[in-house]
């Protein structure tokens, strides 16, 4: 995807943001307590990135902070499920801009 255009370039860093959110939480769901090293290690991930990721899953109230890691809440596998929904509904979206381009 081209950086140099905003309009594209936005929407592929909207969705390695999303990614890397998402990632970090289906990994606290299989492995939690998990603290920030080594969320960092698995992910390959800075830790400054992991810390803005936790914070971001913490503000949306998906993980809340234990003395021995990350732990997830009950939204979480709520979330999850709801992300799968909204995540069909643009994918259909993206495949009627696509049709959309083609040659009438």
């Amino acid at each position: 995807m081209s950086k140099k255009n905003i309009l594209l370039g936005q929407i592929g860093s909207e969705l390695d943001l999303l990614d890397r959110h998402v990632n970090l939480l289906t990994i606290i769901l299989e492995k939690q307590p998990i603290g920030i090293i080594r969320l960092s290690e698995l992910t390959n991930t800075p830790h400054h990135k992991v810390r803005y990721s936790l914070r971001i899953l913490e503000k949306e109230g998906l993980i809340e902070p234990s003395p021995t890691g990350a732990v997830t809440t009950q939204k979480a596998k709520t979330f999850i499920g709801e992300l799968k929904e909204v995540l069909k509904r643009i994918n259909q979206r993206m495949t009627n801009l696509e049709k959309s381009l083609k040659p009438r």
